[in-house]
């Protein structure tokens, strides 16, 4: 964050909305979960946004996380025996966090960006990203899941509904609201097409 300037006007006041967005609480939760899923040896962060932050931003912790969602010997992304120092290093490790979590079935829509985290831009996305991460795993509900599964709201799964031919002939026959309707409607006091109208003086 050091090489990153003060904000003014309006990208200090976007800023503030987005930090007003994080919850302290839900931080707390989200860590006790990574801890019990992925082992004490992930350490414990310092408490608020920036000590979150500092915890996650190399991508290690991130990528033990989502490889603890998978069976052994399946494992999508390779943890370095040593945290990468190097900046690109660091980003690479968060976005191979990303696609994990994505292939997981973590919309895009619920997934932060690796500026999002790696500057500090938007934790609460990250936050976000964590909870639509653990909803998921509950859902699933294969045995990787280590923790209270009311932690986290399970997806609504997809629910499909079988028609038979005919229930689906019979469909072609009735006229959805959507199409509008011609209830009430008449033609009284039209005129016939190309006669001009008759004006009473």
């Amino acid at each position: 964050m050091a090489n990153k300037g003060p904000s003014y006007g309006m990208s200090h006041e976007v800023q503030s909305k987005i930090e007003n967005k994080y919850d302290e609480e839900l931080e707390e939760r989200l860590v006790e979960w990574i801890i019990v899923q992925c082992g004490p040896d992930v350490g414990l962060p310092d408490r608020g946004r920036l000590g979150f932050q500092v915890w996650l931003k190399n991508g290690v912790i991130l990528s033990k996380l989502v490889n603890s969602l998978y069976p052994d010997g399946s494992k999508p992304v390779k943890v370095p025996e040593n945290p990468p120092s190097m900046v690109f290093k660091q980003m690479e490790q968060v976005a191979q966090f990303l696609k994990a979590a994505e292939d997981y079935g973590v919309t895009k829509t619920d997934m932060f960006q690796t500026v999002d985290l790696f500057e500090g831009k938007d934790m609460a996305a990250v936050q976000m990203t964590l909870m639509a991460l653990g909803s998921l795993a509950v859902t699933k509900n294969d045995g990787h899941y280590r923790e209270d599964p009311n932690w986290f709201m399970k997806k609504a799964q997809e629910h499909k509904r079988e028609f038979t031919e005919s229930q689906l002939q019979e469909g072609k026959h009735v006229i959805g609201f959507q199409m509008g309707s011609n209830r009430g409607a008449s033609q009284a006091g039209m005129t016939g097409y190309g006669r001009p109208q008759q004006i009473i003086s």
